[in-house]
């Protein structure tokens, strides 16, 4: 069992390109069925004022959580929000 903290210190790849897609910053879940339903990495640097675009990954695509990592399939995952 994971908690959030040791989630968000993971480092999210994808399973088809073997990239780097970065670190968790928020995570979206349903209170009413008490699941995860996806993750939110930003997508680039944000200036201190700008709005910061983020990729939001479904739980459904979350292949694997492992000791460090987390790997999905993001080949599918299209989503800036």
């Amino acid at each position: 069992m994971y908690s959030i903290n040791n989630l968000r210190v993971m480092e999210v790849i994808d399973i088809n390109t073997g990239a780097k897609i970065g670190y968790i910053k928020d995570i979206k879940i349903d209170c009413d069925e008490y699941r995860i339903e996806s993750l939110l990495l930003p997508m680039q640097k944000s200036s201190w004022f700008g709005k910061q675009n983020m990729l939001e990954i479904p739980w459904s695509k979350v292949k694997k959580v492992g000791i460090d990592v987390i790997l999905v399939d993001a080949d599918s995952t299209a989503g800036a929000e």
